[in-house]
């Protein structure tokens, strides 16, 4: 392979081709259409212990936003028409998410946070941290910002959960420009959740953006060590590699992502990137290719 950063001069092609977005979002289950795996609003029955019929509504009502998220709008209003409560609000949020009305699914985590502060209770982080995320993926990092600053004022905060609420704001900072005050919240988690790949991953994307490629590669390698088979954080890592001029080991990311996870959205972008390698190849084989030998002169007649 002829390495990408040769042709560049001569060449108007991007030194990496497709890369995942600098700062995507961290927990899939709080903004992603599909069912975020979040705590659940009822306790789960023990296996000697028969679900009680708010558990089997809150079951019936989450497996129906996986299917079919339109119907299970209606469901959970009816069911909070009807006093359902934290889990009819939850699964409405939910529901909402799925189908990425972000407003409003924000507005449904919001009330169900109210409401358990105002019952006192602990799963009240939970709400204002889904709350958070729906506003940031709807776009609204200062709606955002102040949910996470609710979150954080629950009292009795893990350092685990803690660490999780820094780092989404983390991610607000960015959305709204703020890089340095991003860094100082992510520096901040990576001090509470030491072990979790993805606060490791959100720096490195951030040093990415913030061009500081040295820290950018430790701080991918590190996640790599807790998450070795995680095909974002390999995604991740290929770009950086490429980005730092080692286009062998960029491409062998690559290709693992591709191999490991094709129908992924890594896989699909690692596949992309890997297509558009190969379209700059040519013109690089061409631009960095010895000029053919002319023909020799015939020589003059005498």
């Amino acid at each position: 392979m002829i390495p990408l950063f040769l042709a560049l001069a001569g060449l108007q092609a991007p030194s990496l081709p497709s890369s995942p977005d600098p700062m995507p979002p961290r927990r899939p289950r709080m903004t992603a259409p599909a069912v975020p795996a979040a705590p659940t609003a009822l306790p789960r029955p023990t296996p000697t212990q028969p679900e009680s019929p708010a558990e089997a509504r809150y079951r019936a009502c989450t497996e129906q936003v996986r299917s079919n998220p339109e119907a299970a709008v209606d469901a959970a209003n009816v069911w909070r028409e009807q006093g359902g409560g934290l889990a009819a609000r939850q699964c409405l949020g939910l529901a909402l998410s799925a189908l990425e009305r972000w407003a409003p699914a924000a507005t449904a985590f919001e009330q169900a946070a109210r409401d358990a502060e105002s019952a006192n209770d602990p799963r009240r982080t939970d709400f204002w941290v889904q709350a958070a995320n729906a506003w940031l993926a709807g776009g609204d990092g200062r709606h955002a910002m102040s949910d996470f600053d609710n979150a954080l004022l629950s009292p009795n905060l893990t350092d685990q959960l803690r660490g999780e609420v820094h780092l989404d704001r983390g991610r607000a900072q960015v959305a709204l420009g703020n890089a340095a005050a991003a860094r100082g919240e992510i520096d901040h988690a990576l001090q509470l959740v030491p072990n979790d790949p993805m606060a490791w991953y959100l720096s490195a994307a951030l040093a990415r953006r913030e061009n500081n490629m040295a820290r950018a590669a430790t701080d991918i390698a590190r996640a790599r060590q807790l998450a070795p088979d995680s095909p974002d954080i390999m995604l991740l890592a290929g770009t950086i590699a490429g980005l730092g001029g080692n286009m062998a080991e960029a491409e062998r990311l690559y290709r693992q992502v591709v191999q490991t996870s094709p129908h992924s959205d890594a896989g699909h972008q690692a596949e992309e990137s890997l297509s558009t390698m190969q379209d700059v190849e040519v013109p690089a084989a061409a631009a960095t290719a010895p000029a053919p030998a002319r023909p020799a002169a015939n020589p003059p007649h005498r």
